[in-house]
């Protein structure tokens, strides 16, 4: 599977919308097959509020449903001291 990119901005005002269009996406690619992890490359996103965890925990929780995992990869340091701030570090990060 290729990564889901993150955009360079995401704000609240777009989160409905990348996160509804990573659903379909997800649920496009769902198999019965052995399920591979979603991989998510966050190196873009550069502007962003807490939207952006309420997406990254929304696509979890979508993929957890189908018995996948979340790979987050290029978490800024900014985006990682947001997610530790709010407490939900650990469940952006393999176990």
């Amino acid at each position: 599977m290729n990564a889901l990119k993150l955009p360079p901005s995401l704000m609240h005002d777009q989160a409905d919308a990348c996160l509804s269009q990573w659903i379909r996406q997800l649920q496009s690619q769902a198999t019965a097959a052995q399920p591979e992890p979603v991989l998510v490359d966050a190196s873009a996103l550069s502007d962003f509020d807490s939207s952006a965890l309420a997406v990254l925990l929304g696509l979890r929780r979508v993929a957890k449903a189908q018995g996948r995992s979340v790979l987050v990869q290029g978490m800024s340091a900014r985006l990682s001291e947001l997610a530790t701030l709010y407490g939900v570090l650990d469940l952006l990060q393999p176990a």
